[in-house]
Order: C-alpha cells, then structure tokens, then sequence
C-alpha cells in the first residue's frame, strides 16, 4: 500500500516513514526535499500518483496567524485537490490536542501569535472535515522533545516561569507510532487523541527536563506566566479519558536522550 508522508523528512515524518516501510507498506516521504511543495502544488500530482493514503505531518515555518493561515489553507487545499484527482482513501492529518480550547478565547496583543497559530490548525482541519476525502485527525499532545524550547521562550534572565497547568507529553517516537496506526486504519472521519502516559504539572515537566541536561535554570511556577504566555486553563493542555496513550515514560526518553548526546560528542 503506498502511503505518501507530506513533511516526511522532519522529526515525525521521518520516523513515521521508516516505520509504515518496517510494516511493509510503500511509505514516500514528501517534502520540498525531495521536490514536492504543498504551497505550490509542486510535484503533488507525481507523488501521490497511486497513494491510498496521504499523511499531513507538516507544519508552518512561522507561528504569525497571517503566515500560518496562508500555509495550512493553502498547502490542505491543494492536498484535497491533488488527493480527489489521485483518487486518496485516506487523508490524516496531524494536530495538537488543545487546539480548539487554545484558540476560541480573544486574544490579547501578548497572546496573538500562538493563539493565531492555533486557529490556522482549527481551520486546516475544518477544510480537511468539509472534503469529500474519508478522514482522520490526530491531536497529540506535547514532545518530549520540545521541553528546553519551551523553557527558552519560557525564561528572563536564569529564572524560568511557567503556569503549573497539568501536560501529558509524550516521545515523537510514539507520536510517529500512532500515526501510523491511525493511517493504516479505517478513517474516522473525526479526532482521534493520543498522549503519553503520565500527567505532569507544567513545571514539573520542565524542571525534570533541564536538570536531566544539566541546565541550571531555576524553575518558577508561576500561575500568571501561561503557556508561550497565554493564559489557559488547568486541563487545556490533556486529552480526554479516550485517549490513546504511548508508551514511552519521560525519565527513561531522558535517560536514552543524554545516553545519546554523550555518545555523539565522543
């Protein structure tokens, strides 16, 4: 079955593109990359030439609302164009559980960039429901991986301040895995949540992050600091009860992540 990975080439793509192959499917990553480009329609037609599936995991470059609503528009549009014409059964999409929670408040000058960034996902996935493609969408929640990015946006001086709201992260690794899962399924024609295992507060979850780095940032929670500083409420961040939930749990991703890192300095 030949599945085509739109950002096939980044951190989920990658992995969800090696995995579908140990699966036995005829997985293409798709990416500007490897000559194809969503917002020009470049290469589209080729790729998706015989695909069953087609996997949006790619993101926009910039968190602006202007920036963001001219990529996913456009770059679904013409998905859902190429895709009808190559006769796609499945359309799945990647998004973030929270979406719709941290989009739907007016937001204030401090807040308008990540909000903004959250009503272009809302209208990507509005323009893949109202297709005529069979659909899945999948909010995950937060990366592991992105745990120093979000103390560095997060941080004045050596002191980093974060709401102490409840997080579930979980590794790309298992977000790769659960694509997946959800691409070689049946559509649902609506949400499926994934997350990982455990629930932490915010604060919690970076102060474990950076001590496994050595980083001495000293942790504040602060329940006026917000998320990228927005305001939001305690759950906004968790999936359902619902779920599917990873496996992987954060203190042993960190073990393996610093094993890493010390292995590639050597």
């Amino acid at each position: 079955m030949k599945i085509v990975v739109i950002g096939g080439t980044g951190l989920i793509g990658s992995k969800l593109v090696n995995k579908l192959r140990e699966h036995g499917h005829e997985a293409v990553p798709a990416s500007p990359n490897t000559g194809v480009n969503t917002l020009t329609g470049e290469g589209l037609a080729e790729v998706l030439k015989g695909a069953s599936i087609v996997v949006d995991v790619s993101n926009s470059p910039s968190f602006e609302e202007t920036a963001a609503m001219n990529f996913f528009n456009t770059a679904t549009r013409n998905l859902i164009q190429y895709g009808k014409a190559a006769g796609v059964g499945h359309y799945v999409a990647l998004s973030v559980v929270g979406t719709d929670r941290l989009a739907e408040k007016k937001p204030s000058d401090a807040e308008k960039t990540i909000r903004g960034y959250f009503r272009a996902k809302l209208a990507q996935e509005k323009l893949i429901e109202e297709s005529s493609i069979p659909f899945s969408i999948v909010h995950a929640t937060q990366f592991f991986e992105f745990v120093k990015s979000i103390a560095d946006v997060s941080t004045v001086g050596t002191t980093v301040r974060v709401a102490p709201v409840l997080i579930q992260p979980m590794a790309a690794e298992d977000v790769a895995a659960a694509v997946g899962r959800v691409a070689v399924g049946s559509p649902v024609n609506g949400v499926v949540e994934v997350g990982g295992p455990q629930q932490f507060r915010l604060d919690e979850f970076v102060r474990q992050g950076l001590r496994a780095y050595n980083d001495p940032r000293t942790v504040v929670a602060d329940p006026a600091a917000g998320y990228f500083g927005v305001e939001i409420d305690e759950s906004a961040l968790v999936p359902g009860k619902d779920a599917r939930l990873g496996e992987t749990r954060f203190d042993a991703w960190l073990a393996e992540s610093a094993k890493s890192a010390v292995g590639a300095a050597q």
